[in-house]
Parts: C-alpha cells; structure tokens; sequence
C-alpha cells in the first residue's frame, strides 16, 4: 500500500493500518506492506513512536530532500523548487518523510564517524534530568560511547537496528526522570516571564552554558542555575561495534 493519508488524522490511519496488517498476518501469514508519507513531527507521536521502537515501523530511503516533478502550471515558489536544463519544475519535500515497515538497503547500512567521547567529552554534556549525554548532530556520535546517548529526531533517517537500540523518547511520558525541579521560564533574551513549570516542561535539559549557547530558556528557582533547553531527543544505546558488524556483512557474501 502506498499513498499520503490526511495529516490530522495521521495516528488513526497507522493504528487502522497496524491492526488491519495484524489481522491479515494472523489470517493468512502474509505481511500488510505499506509505504506512506507524514509530518516529520509525527515521530514524536507517542503512537507513532512505539511502533519505531518496536521495530515495526520505520522511515523510508530518503527523509526530507526528495525531490519530485511538477507539472508546467505550477506556479514557482521562494524555495524548494527549481527548474532543471531541460526545463522539468521540480520541488523537494519539506519537514515531509516516507514511513514504512519494507525492508530497505539504507536501513542495514553502517553507522561510521570519527567523533570521540573519550577524546572530547567536553563537546557532549550530560542531560541534568537523566543519564544520558547530548549529541547535536548524527555525524557527531561517538561510536566510542557504551551509555545513552539523546539524538536528533533526525538520526532515524540512519538508524541500523543491528547498531543502535532505540531506549526512549525525551519527553514526559515516555522517560523517567531523575529530578523534577520547579524552574522560571526565560523569554528569548534570558529575561524572567514570571511562568513557571517542572522538568523543562517535560522534556531534556542541560546546564545553560555561556560559550556555546545564545540564551538561557530556564532558572532554577531554588538555586538559580540557567538551563538550556534540549530540541526533540531520540535516547539510543550503541549494541554492536562496527568491526563487528563488518564481520557480519562479509560473511553473509
């Protein structure tokens, strides 16, 4: 099956579809494939989420920079579209990706950065509500790391099943939090609101650090200490070494 269900309605499309896959497989022994496009956001839906996790579901070949043909009416935009030589429009997606459960080659490719926790342990500061150490960036995990790491959402666009396990999602709900402090939330300029909440509003956070972050988003209000805040964090586990999946892949030929 493919196709591109409403937006809104994007949890209750899966979940029917799930289902309905289940019932099919129980019935007949035959797997419910299905190819279908959705908000990038939808991989914070807690719905959506368990399913990744789950290992039955996940993102297609290519994430947010497909591109696809459009007819000559369409009228040209300010970004995402350009013409090629041949005088073809085009537009590429944009915070829009495909969502699966067909097994893919890009699904089993490996993982290789040259980032190090151990020689650079200043570059991936610790969350202050759970152990785990913040990774900005996919190309900066470091392979050298055996704990819990929180990535981009955008890491599953490389997830291997066989190299990382997917342990949560860094909001309320979904992670136990060490501590919930009660904190101050800052406008954009660091300046107090006088709004409070608990946690970060339920999601990660780390110590507010001068040299690398432009604002502070949170004050403690007992001690005083500034937090920034964390964007959506995918927690994983590195479970397989690259050499060892190396070893894997040349005896499968």
């Amino acid at each position: 099956m493919v196709t591109n269900p409403p937006f809104l309605l994007f949890r209750e499309y899966v979940a029917q579809l799930v289902e309905y896959g289940e019932k099919k497989k129980k019935e007949s022994g035959k797997e419910l494939n299905f190819v279908i496009l959705g908000n990038q956001n939808a991989i914070t839906y807690k719905e959506i989420f368990k399913l990744i996790k789950e290992n039955k579901l996940w993102l297609g070949r290519t994430l947010s920079y497909a591109a696809f043909k459009v007819p000559n009416y369409y009228e040209e935009r300010s970004n995402r579209f350009w013409i090629d030589e041949n005088g073809q429009k085009w537009r590429s997606f944009g915070n829009i990706c495909w969502f699966t459960n067909l097994t893919h080659k890009k699904r089993n490719e490996i993982l290789e950065t040259i980032a190090s926790y151990k020689k650079n342990p200043e570059q991936y500061p610790k969350y202050d509500n759970y152990d785990a150490i913040n990774v900005d960036k996919t190309i900066e995990i470091p392979l050298d790391y055996d704990g819990v790491m929180g990535v981009p959402i955008t890491f599953l666009d490389k997830h291997n099943p066989k190299q990382f396990e997917i342990v949560a999602l860094g909001i309320v709900g979904s992670v136990d939090f060490t501590c919930n402090k009660k904190m101050e939330v800052l406008d954009k300029f660091g300046n107090s609101t006088g709004k409070f909440t608990f946690n970060a509003k339920g999601t990660l956070y780390r110590k507010f650090n001068p040299h690398t972050d432009k604002t502070p988003a949170f004050k403690d209000c007992e001690s005083g200490e500034l937090y920034s805040s964390i964007y959506a964090r995918i927690l994983i586990r590195k479970i397989a070494e690259v050499d060892e999946l190396r070893k894997l892949e040349f005896e499968k030929m």
